[in-house]
């Protein structure tokens, strides 16, 4: 019997909605997606990293994400690419790593297990960074206790975004998820982001409805986060996550969630 079992699944990928759909349907559950988040291009951020590299202004360039990678190089002409090769370049985690060899690039600095902020700092502290300039590739919004933390061993920092997180346009399919789970019509929510569960809270609170969505994630919703930091988000609203893989990423999640329905019966 397939580990989900029929189950309805609630999703709030954007990027990826299509595949964490199918992996949902291929263990057998009924997944219902919603898109919480809206990446916006910042394009003078991405034009001032690439005037940046081609300068010779970073010596060290540190990913947060691979979709940060991707905003930055997708567009972009070869030459960046060789000048990002002559950097010292941090990955935090598999995703931007997997990222930059796509484009050839090396990652000198990684992370160690789970791939948090505070690992990059602990792996980057072995790097002299005393007086070199830096540039710290956020995802799509600031991280500042990153940036200070940098600044603390003496980088001298530029903060790159070249994405911004915005709700969709339409957040409608958002009020009607969160009414389907008040309603108990779903067994289980997916969340692999944290900017996508606090999205969810936002839409909940503005037609009134987070401090009842609360109640139904603590007692009635199966939760299941792809990793720490998105955990830590889903606790900071007071409620305790009930799934995480022990790798972070999509096929990992679902199968998390499936071996949780197979265990509680």
């Amino acid at each position: 019997m397939p580990a989900l079992d029929g189950r309805t699944i609630a999703l709030l990928e954007s990027r990826r909605g299509a595949e964490l759909d199918a992996l949902v349907r291929q263990a057998g559950g009924t997944p219902v997606r919603a898109a919480s988040v809206r990446e916006v291009a910042r394009p003078d951020d991405v034009a001032r990293f690439a005037e940046g590299l081609a300068g010779d202004r970073f010596e060290v360039v540190v990913f947060l994400t691979g979709a940060g990678v991707h905003a930055l190089l997708d567009e972009s002409l070869d030459g960046t690419v060789a000048a990002l090769r002559r950097c010292t370049v941090a990955s935090r985690g598999p995703k931007p790593l997997a990222a930059l060899k796509r484009y050839g690039v090396a990652a000198h600095v990684m992370t160690a297990k789970p791939h948090t902020s505070d690992e990059l700092v602990d792996a980057v502290a072995r790097v002299d960074l005393d007086r070199r300039r830096v540039a710290l590739v956020h995802y799509g919004e600031r991280n500042p206790s990153l940036s200070a933390a940098l600044r603390g061993m003496g980088a001298r920092v530029t903060d790159i975004c070249a994405y911004e997180w915005m709700l969709p346009d339409d957040v409608e399919p958002l009020i009607l998820l969160v009414d389907r789970m008040l309603a108990g019509d779903v067994d289980a929510l997916l969340v692999t982001s944290q900017i996508q569960y606090r999205h969810l809270c936002e839409v909940a609170a503005r037609v009134d409805r987070e401090q009842r969505l609360n109640v139904a994630l603590r007692t009635d919703v199966v939760v299941a986060a792809i990793g720490p930091i998105c955990a830590d988000a889903i606790r900071r609203s007071g409620v305790i996550p009930d799934v995480m893989p022990e790798t972070p990423n999509l096929p990992s999640l679902v199968r998390a969630l499936g071996d949780y329905f197979e265990l509680i019966g």
